[in-house]
């Protein structure tokens, strides 16, 4: 609340009526304030917050005001205490002087006037002290009270109005507003404050008279129409108003507030795009996205983003996702097919109707499996689904990679399963076939592969999941309404006759004929009975009179059938029975004669394909389109860079309109085009080719400019400025053609007639004081561009601000991530002083702030900006410096985004063919008609006296004419009339010169350049070859041979060949000789170029080559014959076996080979005529074999040897590499146990004492032999012996065998089990021993079988052993012999004999004798033969 009197008012008296006039003013106030605000169609709004400063301690409510102001009134109508206190003594001393009157001096009454006075007094002693406090407490509060009314925050009296007005009309805003202090006031539009500093001259004024705020927008247009807001702001608080202008273009009887602009502008701010959607080229089965931002959020994203492929809406799916976050709208595949391509358009909606971008998505084929197979096929589907069957579509693929489609594997995948099972085969001519044997009431999907000769392709996208089952059966159903929605199905079987065998079918016919198959149709039998029916079918071949039934794996249940095994050219006539439960029906009637269809050709090829310029990387094609009827599926097109062979697919998914723009090709490049027609009968020919053409700007009228700035300004005159179209039209821009109108005025006048060549224009015969506005057209060759807005409003008042103008065609160029180049024109109107310097300022874009770029003033008109973040758009402007001060700022540049260009151009230097210094730049995307504006160091072009400029198509050269000191600098070329910018700068700095200019001497001095100097071989019969290569010459080169200061040239010796194309010269001598010796010189000329190359062929290095080549030469008739190819060698095998080797070519059928050692022939060597392999092994090496080996092999061509000498040091080698070999074999080492103790050995292929040598350690420590440790060698084995081991044996053994430098180790521990198994085996083998040696045994005598004639005494006599003595008895036929008569047994010693006299023919058997003590037992025999006499032993006859 606010005190409604002013501060100066404090304390002053008030009559109470003057404060109740006030109060019912300030209500009446109120109420016009809120009947004023209902009364505003647009709308207003006032808002106020009242806040205390720092300073104040107190806080008072509304109450306390209104206290405070009651006794700021009152206040003086109060008597002031002293004048109560004479009022009071007065009275006290009449009351006194009447009671003397009526005391008449009675001492009772003496005593009550005593007491009544000073109760009198005591009473004025406190209300004099109670008036001092209350006295100053209302003092204290006027004071306060004062204070309070001497500040107040701002309120609106009278707010903001709303206005509606026409384009080019003057709105005034008005508001009154009340504060104290005086606030501070700013101006707003749509929250972007409002600056006429800023704004042209007169577009803006701005006026505060003595709380009375005025804005004035003069001449507005539709941009004007926004919400202004005013804010007012003091120390004690702030305050806000605002109100839309509608500025409103006449549209006839559809103008005002009910037109639908104003709903539009009213229902808010549309959504523009800030980016464009860019061609996509994705590949099958990868992912791919399209994205796109808007200004401002949307809102309901989900609902008012749409997202369209080919007019078609997309929804979010499990491999498509439709996302919006950050103003930034996707659309994200996670999967591509190729049934994905196509044109995606994004909508949004706006006020003035939906915004929409579009782009292609181009889906490529991915990798083939096999290499060279096709591409897979596209759009799978389902048509005619029946319970069993189903005919299955689909479209061929663009590119077969160069190999026809000889057919199409079908797969199908039943239910949820995930196994696709192959079932069916199409032939290669047709995208239509036939599926039978299904399920009834199953799900299936199916997808198709392309077949050629080099393979299958990758499958296609699988078709939509189909459920077979009765789609008839709906047809048969009536649905009968009753009782308010109910509804009863009644099928019209149920109004059949009740029949069992079902009745023939109707109507049997050809209901699709094609080059492959044939689908038959009929019509169910009426009456059909109410049991489920199935068909049989047969057909007959015109002309036989014989009826064929016709197999089926599985019943035919619908009413449908392809019939795929028809022979091409013979005619049939098909019938059908129906079968149920109970039984057959009888046959149809025929059908109509049926044959196989001819091959289906393929549509032929769009006629008048045309190609036209489109932008810098699309071209645009229009044909005229095929009359294909049904069968037309779209087209292909394909395209190929001119030059070269192989077309390129452009799409993959036929396009169905008859033009199209093919984006995604190369700026300047030339390319042709071709299309094809697709139908199920495959794709057709291709059709005639267009003419080259260069990929370019299409030639069109150039936008409107924009920006129009006052430059300067006199009494009469002004200059005008302005920027280029943002869109040139790929042309040049010829000029320009502007218009003025005055403000006071309502016609525009043209200001030339002729075209401007330049975007500055002094505009002259114009009143002062009057406000113009200005607008162009641009030109360009194809014709006149669009019209520009109106600019603002400059006043015509000539300029005398000491401050300079602002600057002008300020320009953005050499664009890269982190830097830009600017570069800018001096402003026309200086002020007061020369410009001293510029200053740079910056704005991000989304910031108000503009930043300055330098510190310091920049001196020239050009300034690189570095450091600059990329990724983000930034603005620029300029303002010119003189002694007055900062001056005007220039136009901001457009918005620039800082981004990598990986493509962008850059300036080549180099030297050209002639030598010439140059720097150029090629700029494939610049227009026809651009040029290639070169600068140096900034400052204009080069010096024409010191370089020469060169301009080619798309490409400028700037050649140095002397290069030297004064030509460092920076070149920068700018390309003119493009659309983006085309620019480059480079620095020459004088390293870089000089190597340039030697570079160039080099070209213009030529040098043949050497590849290879002199080289020297001798040939295969001797000849020497002395021969150079330098670079490829032309025909023109000359070559001079000069040998000993003597020019030379080809004799029967000397063959010099010289050739230009490889570059190559030599010279043969076919017989080396001392005549030869000297120094060869080449003197080569090609054109300028020159070289010369000498070789000296003198002292030691002739001498060499001459050895040589003598025995090359030697070498050479050796070979003639048979002749050894590797020469006689050892090797060491891996059974350590020499084998002595050699080999032989060059042998025929008599050819003779042999071995020698030691001069002597030997037949240990063998040969090999099959191989040529000639060899001899050595199983074991000794020094016998010492000596020298020698083979020979002849034939009557010749004779050739080759010897080893396998003696001394060649015969240590190869003991030393048997050596090591043996070494390396050696096994690891094992334990042992013996009878003796414990035996550590192991086992070698090979040793030998001279040269390896053994030594073992344990514990690290070496061993020696002993009493108790013998060590020795075998030929193969190594071993160590350790005699009554013992516990002080234990622990680690090592072998380290020495063979040469070859040092093999090896060990094993001996502790632990692997002792005690050892121990143990030594103790079990020394029993065994001892029970062996102990044991009775037979040890020598016997023999295996004795003969004797009758009568005659036989003694047999053996040896036995064992201690004790064994136990002795003999054994016949293994019965026990008793001695007794003939039989006798002597025993003397160790010798046992058996004495049988006078033998007979009884006594012939085997004999044993058997010896036995308590270590075991042994049994020797003899087998005894007796004969008669006169006969011979069995034996001998045998013999």
């Amino acid at each position: 609340m606010t005190l409604p009197h002013s501060p100066g008012s404090v304390g002053e008296p008030r009559p109470p009526q003057a404060v109740q006039v006030h109060r019912l003013e300030r209500r009446q106030e109120e109420e016009h304030k809120e009947e004023r605000q209902q009364s505003l169609h647009m709308g207003s709004s006032v808002s106020r917050r009242t806040f205390r400063s720092s300073e104040e301690e107190h806080q008072f409510s509304a109450a306390d005001y209104a206290l405070a102001a009651a006794l700021a009134l009152t206040a003086s109508s109060e008597v002031s205490w002293e004048a109560q206190l004479r009022r009071q003594t007065s009275a006290v001393e009449l009351e006194e002087r009447g009671q003397k009157r009526v005391g008449f001096g009675n001492d009772w009454e003496k005593t009550e006037v005593a007491f009544l006075r000073t109760q009198r007094l005591l009473r004025q002693r406190r209300d004099r002290k109670a008036l001092r406090l209350r006295t100053e407490e209302k003092v204290q509060e006027a004071k306060e009270l004062r204070e309070l009314c001497s500040g107040r925050g701002p309120w609106f009296w009278i707010p903001l109005r709303s206005h509606a007005v026409w384009e080019h009309a003057t709105v005034l805003l008005t508001c009154t507003v009340q504060a104290s202090p005086p606030p501070q006031v700013t101006w707003y539009k749509d929250d972007m404050r409002i600056d006429p500093r800023l704004f042209p001259a007169g577009k803006y004024r701005i006026v505060n008279n003595y709380g009375l705020l005025t804005l004035e927008i003069r001449r507005c247009t539709i941009e004007d129409s926004a919400t202004y807001t005013v804010m007012v702001k003091n120390a004690y608080g702030q305050a806000s108003s605002f109100a839309k202008v509608l500025v409103r273009t006449y549209l006839g009887k559809e103008a005002g507030f009910d037109s639908e602009i104003f709903k539009r502008w009213m229902s808010g701010p549309g959504v523009e795009f800030t980016s464009v959607l860019k061609p996509v080229f994705a590949r099958e089965k990868e992912p791919f996205s399209l994205s796109c931002l808007f200004s401002e959020d949307m809102l309901d994203a989900e609902q008012n983003i749409q997202w369209f492929r080919d007019g078609r809406l997309l929804r979010s799916s499990g491999r498509r996702q439709i996302l919006y976050a950050d103003r930034k709208a996707s659309l994200q595949v996670s999967w591509a097919y190729k049934e994905d391509e196509g044109l995606y358009t994004v909508r949004v909606p706006s006020p003035f109707g939906p915004r929409e971008q579009s782009t292609y998505v181009f889906v490529r084929d991915a990798t083939a499996e096999n290499p060279g197979a096709p591409g897979s096929p596209l759009n799978v589907k389902c048509l005619h689904v029946n319970r069993d069957c189903l005919i299955l579509t689909w479209t061929p693929p663009s590119d077969t990679r160069g190999n026809p489609i000889t057919g199409y594997s079908i797969e199908r995948c039943q239910g949820d399963s995930s196994e696709w099972v192959p079932c069916h085969e199409a032939p290669g001519g047709t995208c239509r076939c036939p599926v039978q044997g299904l399920e009834e009431g199953q799900r299936y999907r199916f997808r198709v592969r392309a077949i050629s000769r080099t393979g299958s392709s990758l499958p296609s996208k699988a078709s939509e999941v189909i459920i077979t089952g009765d789609h008839d059966a709906a047809q048969r159903k009536t649905e009968i309404p009753f009782d308010l929605g109910s509804k009863i199905t009644v099928s019209l079987d149920d109004f059949e006759d009740a029949v069992t065998i079902p009745s023939p079918p109707t109507n049997v016919h050809a209901s699709e004929i094609r080059e492959a198959y044939v689908v038959l149709g009929w019509e169910e039998p009426r009456p059909r009975g109410k049991a489920p029916l199935t068909y049989s079918l047969e057909k007959s071949v015109i002309g036989s009179g014989t009826w064929e039934a016709i197999g089926s794996e599985t019943p035919v249940k619908s009413p449908r059938f392809a019939l795929l095994d028809l022979e091409k050219g013979k005619s049939y006539v098909f019938r059908v029975r129906a079968m149920n439960q109970y039984g057959m029906s009888d046959p149809s009637e025929p059908s109509e004669p049926i044959t196989l269809r001819g091959k289906s050709a393929t549509l032929p090829p769009p006629a008048q394909v045309q190609a036209f310029r489109d932008t810098q990387t699309s071209v645009s094609l229009v044909w005229d389109p095929v009359n294909g009827g049904t069968e037309l599926l779209g087209y292909y097109i394909y395209s190929r860079e001119v030059g070269s062979s192989e077309w390129q697919t452009v799409n993959n998914k036929p396009i169905q309109d008859s033009r199209f723009t093919v984006p995604g090709l190369r700026t300047g490049r030339e390319y042709e085009f071709c299309v094809r027609s697709v139908s199920e009968a495959g794709v057709g020919e291709s059709s005639a080719s267009t003419g080259p053409i260069r990929v370019k700007q299409a030639l069109a009228t150039p936008s409107a400019p924009y920006d129009f700035a006052l430059l300067n300004c006199g009494k009469n005159e002004m200059v005008i400025g302005w920027k280029p179209p943002a869109r040139r039209g790929g042309g040049k821009i010829l000029g320009y053609f502007l218009d003025q109108h005055d403000s006071e005025e309502p016609d525009w006048h043209p200001v030339n007639q002729q075209l401007l060549p330049s975007r500055v224009c002094k505009v002259s015969d114009l009143r002062e004081g009057h406000f113009y506005e200005f607008r162009g057209r641009a030109a360009n060759w194809a014709g006149v561009g669009e019209l520009s807005a109106p600019s603002s409003l400059f006043e015509c008042k000539e300029w005398t601000m000491p401050q300079p103008g602002p600057p002008y065609d300020v320009q953005v160029s050499e664009v890269r991530a982190t830097s830009l180049m600017l570069r800018w024109e001096p402003p026309l109107y200086t002020g007061a002083g020369p410009v001293t310097g510029y200053r740079i300022s910056v704005q991000e874009e989304g910031s108000e702030e503009w930043k300055p770029i330098t510190a310091d003033p920049i001196s020239g008109t050009h300034f690189r900006v570095c450091d600059l973040q990329p990724g983000k758009r930034y603005m620029f402007q300029v303002q010119a410096i003189n002694s007055a001060g900062l001056g005007q700022p220039s136009l901001p540049t457009d918005p620039v985004l800082l981004e990598e260009k990986p493509d962008a151009h850059e300036i080549e230097v180099g030297v050209d063919e002639e030598g010439h210094v140059y720097l150029a730049f090629e700029a494939p995307e610049a227009p026809d008609s651009s040029e290639f504006q070169w600068s140096k160091d900034y400052k204009g072009p080069p010096d024409p006296q010191r370089v020469e400029v060169k301009d080619e198509v798309n490409r400028s050269k700037v050649i140095l004419k002397e290069p030297d000191l004064e030509d460092l600098g920076t070149y920068s070329v700018v390309v003119t009339d493009a659309d983006e910018d085309i620019s480059a700068s480079h620095t020459l700095t004088e390293e870089e010169l000089n190597r340039l200019k030697k570079l160039s001497h080099e070209i213009r001095n030529p040098v043949i350049k050497l590849i290879s100097g002199w080289n020297i071989d001798i040939l295969e019969q001797g000849e020497v070859r002395l021969w150079l290569e330098v670079e490829k010459l032309s025909p023109a080169a000359e070559l001079h041979l000069i040998f000993n200061q003597k020019e030379i040239f080809s004799s029967p010796n000397r063959k010099i060949n010289f050739d230009r194309e490889k570059g190559l010269v030599e010279v043969i001598i076919q017989h080396l000789s001392e005549e030869d010796k000297g120094s060869y010189t080449a003197q080569l000329q090609d054109g300028k170029a020159k070289n010369q190359i000498t070789l000296a062929l003198v002292d030691d290095d002739f001498d060499k080559l001459l050895r040589k080549a003598d025995a090359k030469r030697r070498d050479w008739k050796r070979k003639q014959g048979p002749y050894f190819q590797d020469p006689l060698q050892w090797k060491i095998t891996e059974d350590c076996q020499v084998l002595l080797t050699c080999k032989v070519t060059n042998t025929k059928k008599e050819t003779r080979f042999q071995w020698f050692f030691q001069r002597r022939e030997t037949p240990d060597g063998q040969y090999d005529p099959q191989t040529g392999e000639g060899y001899i092994l050595i199983e074991e090496l000794s020094k016998e074999d010492q000596g020298l080996y020698r083979a020979v092999v002849s034939d009557e061509r010749g004779e050739d040897d080759t010897i080893l000498d396998l003696t001394g040091e060649a015969l240590d080698a190869v003991f030393t590499e048997l050596g090591r070999i043996g070494a390396l074999s050696a096994t690891p080492l094992k334990i042992q146990g013996t009878e003796e103790g414990i035996r550590i050995f192991s086992k070698v292929k090979y040793y030998n004492v001279d040269y390896m040598k053994t030594t073992w350690f344990h514990k690290d420590k070496r061993l020696e032999s002993g009493d108790r440790i013998r060590a020795g060698t075998t030929l193969d084995e190594i071993w160590l012996h350790i005699l009554d081991p013992k516990d002080s044996d234990k622990g680690k053994y090592s072998l380290e065998i020495a063979a040469g430098k070859e040092v093999r180790q090896l060990s094993v521990d001996l502790s632990g089990q692997a002792f005690d198994d050892a121990l143990a085996e030594h103790q079990r083998l020394k029993a065994l021993a001892i029970i062996e040696r102990n044991r009775a045994k037979v040890v020598r005598g016997l023999p295996d079988v004795a003969t004797i004639m009758e009568d005659k005494t036989l003694c047999l006599t053996c040896v036995i052993s064992g201690d004790p003595a064994p136990e002795i008895s003999w054994l016949k036929n293994d019965q026990p012999v008793t001695f007794l008569d003939r039989y006798r047994m002597e025993v003397k010693g160790a010798e046992v004999t058996i004495t049988i006299e006078k033998v007979n023919s009884e006594d012939s058997g085997r004999y044993g004798v058997f010896v036995k003590n308590k270590y075991g037992s042994e049994t020797g025999q003899v087998t005894i033969s007796v004969f008669k006499h006169g006969d011979e032993p069995k034996e001998l006859k045998k013999m």
